[in-house]
């Protein structure tokens, strides 16, 4: 059965892990990026993750306070753990030095077999879109990964703003 997934799987969802796979890599090696950049896979992903709960359980409570749940977690119990060690902000080049790293690839993947898997178990049996606990279980992990890559944001942004806030003092 395991195999006939796979080979069900439709082209397309094995390009966008190879991209995404790609997309990780390029997380891997020490590089410049602006204020935006910083953000913008964070929030992609955030909005993905919400996507990805509303169109597998709907406006199912139990899903959405899953996910709010995971996200929260995340952000507030994650932090220091997926914070870019070594990143600094040069206030003459408006730009963060972030140090590679190989855990961006970890949670894009991760994110994405959380997606497959919910993917083939509500193709499998979409019953389960109305399962309290699978719905959930998802929807906490969909937030997590989600949060931990927003929490990693935070962490970049707030060293951006700490140069300002202690010139001001």
């Amino acid at each position: 059965m395991f195999i006939a997934i796979l080979q069900l799987t439709p082209i397309r969802v094995w390009a966008l892990l190879a991209a995404l796979i790609g997309l990780g890599l390029t997380q891997a090696r020490d590089r410049e990026i602006g204020l935006l950049r910083a953000t913008i896979l964070p929030l992609a992903m955030v909005a993905l993750s919400a996507s990805g709960v509303l169109s597998a359980f709907g406006h199912f409570p139990v899903a959405l306070g899953g996910w709010a749940t995971g996200l929260a977690a995340a952000l507030s119990l994650a932090r220091e753990a997926v914070a870019a060690r070594g990143a600094r902000w040069s206030t003459e080049t408006g730009l963060l030095h972030v140090p590679g790293s190989w855990l961006p690839l970890v949670l894009i993947v991760g994110l994405f077999c959380i997606k497959y898997i919910a993917g083939v178990s509500l193709a499998i049996n979409p019953a389960l879109a109305f399962d309290a606990r699978f719905a959930g279980t998802c929807s906490l992990a969909y937030g997590a990964f989600s949060g931990l890559f927003l929490a990693r944001a935070l962490t970049l942004l707030r060293l951006a703003t700490r140069p300002a806030a202690l010139n001001a003092a």
